[in-house]
């Protein structure tokens, strides 16, 4: 846990999307221990997003965990709504939830291509509406944040490079990457910071069968340069200076947390 002379985010609210595992409960728990007050949103995994709550809570911070589908709007209008009836306000969102599901192009059904595009596209622009709109009725506060409001998009390294097998996933979040810069470019008047990171091979439960195994490990690793996998807290820590003030001159950024993946490390010899 950090120390309390670096609670960066002491009196702020945060809602963090998909924060039942993985990177969103990452950034969580982080942004709870850096003193913000943590809606703790999730889909199916109520069991983990009550973990989530729990390591919050014992770092001596606050949450509330809300369900929620991203994807639908009237789902994401009342997670917004709780947030405000529990903690009186909004200061940051980490739109974080995503899914997978896999197919070449061929087999794709409109059902796999909906889904991914609904949860990982359509979701953070409902979420980043409704944070916006917070942000811009409440202005500025001075003794708080030196910004009226901040957004994070959990992004991928596929956001730029291709990946065949997975056209609905890439293309989720290669529009996720054009829609933060517009919001970025619309919304940086009102001092509001949109930015992204965009993480490379982390060790979550998406990818455990593969990380969990020497030949899958092996096969990860070639592709990082760095000469290791990520774990969800390189990303949390990433997450948590980016929606402080120590970042405050930074919008439509995209950080690449990714151990050098972006390098295209088959191209070093």
């Amino acid at each position: 846990m950090e120390a309390a002379s670096q609670k960066r985010l002491q009196n702020q609210v945060a809602i963090v999307t998909g924060a039942s595992s993985g990177i969103g409960q990452g950034i969580a728990i982080r942004l709870g221990q850096h003193g913000a007050s943590v809606v703790v949103n999730y889909h199916s995994d109520e069991e983990g997003a009550q973990a989530t709550k729990e390591q919050i809570e014992a770092a001596g911070g606050k949450a509330l965990v809300v369900k929620a589908d991203v994807a639908q709007e009237q789902e994401v209008e009342a997670m917004f709504k709780a947030a405000k009836e529990a903690f009186g306000t909004i200061d940051i969102l980490v739109n974080n939830a995503g899914i997978q599901k896999d197919a070449a192009l061929v087999d794709m059904t409109m059902e796999e291509w909906q889904k991914v595009i609904g949860t990982n596209l359509t979701g953070p622009f409902l979420c980043a509406r409704a944070a916006a709109r917070e942000f811009i009725a409440q202005g500025i506060r001075k003794d708080i944040s030196r910004a009226a409001g901040k957004i994070i998009f959990v992004s991928s390294v596929h956001d730029i490079i291709p990946w065949a097998g997975h056209v609905n996933y890439a293309t989720s979040k290669g529009g996720v990457a054009m829609m933060m810069k517009t919001l970025a470019q619309e919304l940086a008047p009102q001092q509001i910071r949109v930015n992204s990171i965009s993480p490379g091979a982390i060790k979550t439960d998406i990818n455990r069968e593969e990380w969990e195994s020497k030949e899958g490990e092996q096969k990860m690793l070639s592709q990082i340069p760095y000469g290791r996998i990520g774990e969800p807290d390189d990303i949390a820590r990433v997450a948590a200076w980016l929606v402080s003030d120590e970042a405050d001159y930074i919008t439509g950024a995209t950080l690449y947390v990714d151990g050098g993946m972006t390098l295209y490390p088959s191209f070093a010899d």
